[in-house]
């Protein structure tokens, strides 16, 4: 990717204001709609989710739009990095729906049991149901735990993922304090496709600044299952500049591969298929990935994610369903949750084209990613995408594509790190309505 000359920083915040599923015709008019009886169910409030809910209820406030999660709160994955090094509190990066509520979103807590398209319900909790018009899936990612052997739910406790926000980032941090000066921490990130491409290396960075500051005796490897990655030229500079002594990095290749392929939870060993045996006093296993649990029962995937049309994110397998975030196959839009809220944006204009209710206006896919390398050190990728065709099959499709580079100037990422901070703060704001609550 090429960086254009001047990266315009301030239009991402701008920017951010069962099996056998079957397509069923939406019949809905504007009396129904005025008569508060046209029902719109998301499930998932993260980005994605909490972003359909809250401007349905903006733009459309007649509209009956239910919200279905199973946390009382909500903590991000994005930025979490940031909390697991001693940089941010966990309060930071944890939300609440009270603004949405205030919104008028009807905001209801439980796991989702099942959806029936067929006669349009969502089961959830132990006995609750709701029924819906157009129903919205954000469910965010599962993770495949026997993916690696000696690997589990119950491992998570002892060597964490910390893939999805909330207990395991604490488990994580807790280990990092708790672990000696002149320890070995272990990140296994796994192959592609997986949510935050760049994120285990943002988080190799940060712990290794942890480590630098608090334990420095102590070293950090990274066994990778891939040959390369995301802002690869930018994050190596920065474990020469800041962590030569700390990160070992073992990226595979033809003949070697160094992804996790077993771990004896009990002794902290963990084994590549190269040959290489590592123990951790601290192991951060991220494990291969798919869209949410129900989704794939559901019978919204193909696979591992679920299929989505470019332009709108409607369902390939059903009319009246939408899945957006993490879990779609969105092509060349990663995995992230500025990608989410923007598809999310997307979802909403569909709906409200299709409800004929409101013209919600220009709407724009875009994504923006930064990463923080060191203290007032950060990095950015991100672009622009639009629906077009690409080997006989219409997706989406990158432009006005940019990426931080090596040997930018101190004050160039210093103020990336500036605007990350007030990106994170603009787009939760914006997420979580915090403006209504």
């Amino acid at each position: 990717m090429t960086t254009p000359p001047k990266i315009d920083r301030r239009a991402a915040l701008i920017a951010l204001g069962g099996a056998g599923v079957v397509a069923t015709g939406l019949a809905v008019s504007r009396f129904a709609i005025a008569r508060g009886e046209t029902n719109v169910v998301v499930i998932g409030g993260g980005p994605g989710g909490a972003t359909v809910a809250g401007e349905l209820k903006r733009l459309a406030p007649k509209l009956n739009v239910t919200l279905i999660e199973k946390d009382k709160r909500y903590t991000s994955c994005f930025f979490s990095n940031h909390y697991i090094a001693g940089e941010r509190s966990f309060d930071s990066i944890t939300h609440t729906f009270s603004g949405l509520k205030k919104r008028g979103v009807n905001v209801r807590r439980g796991t989702v049991r099942s959806i029936d398209a067929k006669n349009k319900k969502v089961q959830f909790g132990k006995t609750l149901e709701a029924n819906y018009d157009l129903l919205v899936v954000a469910p965010g990612i599962s993770l495949v735990y026997d993916s690696i052997e000696g690997y589990s739910k119950d491992a998570t406790k002892v060597m964490p993922h910390a893939w999805q926000g909330g207990v395991q980032s604490k488990i994580l941090r807790a280990r990092l304090e708790k672990m000696p000066d002149g320890g070995t921490v272990v990140l296994a990130p796994p192959k592609m496709p997986y949510r935050c491409p760049p994120g285990p290396y943002e988080r190799a960075c940060l712990i290794a600044h942890y480590l630098k500051t608090k334990k420095p005796k102590s070293k950090l490897i990274i066994l990778d299952a891939k040959f390369s990655f995301s802002k690869q030229p930018v994050f190596e500079e920065a474990f020469q500049r800041y962590y030569k002594d700390i990160i070992e990095l073992h990226l595979s290749n033809d003949i070697d591969d160094f992804g996790v392929s077993r771990v004896d939870v009990r002794t902290g060993e963990i084994y590549t298929p190269a040959g290489l045996i590592v123990k951790a006093d601290v192991a951060n296993i991220i494990p291969r990935q798919t869209a949410g649990e129900i989704a794939l029962k559901s019978g919204l995937a193909e696979g591992d994610w679920c299929p989505i049309k470019p332009d709108n994110f409607r369902s390939s397998k059903s009319e009246d369903i939408y899945v957006l975030g993490d879990a779609s196959i969105a092509k060349a839009m990663p995995k992230s949750a500025f990608s989410a809220h923007s598809q999310a944006k997307t979802v909403v204009a569909d709906i409200l084209d299709r409800l004929d209710v409101k013209d919600a206006g220009d709407v724009r896919l875009q994504n923006t990613c930064w990463s923080m390398l060191a203290p007032d050190d950060s990095a950015i990728i991100g672009a622009t995408y639009q629906p077009g065709e690409l080997n006989g099959s219409e997706q989406l499709l990158a432009e006005g594509s940019y990426v931080s580079k090596p040997g930018e100037t101190a004050e160039v990422r210093r103020q990336n790190y500036k605007d990350s901070i007030a990106w994170y703060e603009t787009l939760t704001n914006d997420v979580y309505a915090k403006q209504a609550s």
